[in-house]
């Protein structure tokens, strides 16, 4: 899903190898589980997903391609931003949204995202 929008991206963080030059770039995480319980137990595994678009300046037409992605997917998310980080001379803007999990959890970076794609 993340991949459709065409830009580098990364689970949590760039490793220093890995890192783009500069914005456009996309981290995204999984930061809690909301799980749906039932009969005193963990019906379904459901996780916050967090998706962080960072750009040099606000990027209203790459935002829509985020949305986009997002919406593709079946996702029902919430916005906020652009914020402006000076710290990181950049701006951020961030989409928030649950989405459920597979049994088993994926073992890498790669298997989050095929895993995305097959739901949806």
């Amino acid at each position: 899903m993340i991949a459709g929008v065409g830009i580098p991206y990364a689970y949590y963080q760039f490793k220093k190898k890995d890192a783009p030059g500069g914005p456009p770039f996309i981290c995204f995480l999984y930061p809690e589980r909301a799980d749906f319980l039932a009969d005193d137990e963990n019906y379904r595994q459901i996780t916050a997903l967090r998706v962080e678009l960072y750009t040099d300046a606000p990027d209203f037409a790459l935002e829509d391609s985020v949305e986009a992605a997002l919406n593709g997917a079946g996702l029902v998310f919430a916005k906020d931003g652009p914020d402006y980080i000076e710290s990181e001379r950049m701006y951020m803007t961030t989409y928030e949204t649950a989405t459920p999990l597979e049994a088993d959890p994926p073992a890498n970076d790669t298997e989050v995202l095929e895993q995305n794609a097959e739901q949806g």
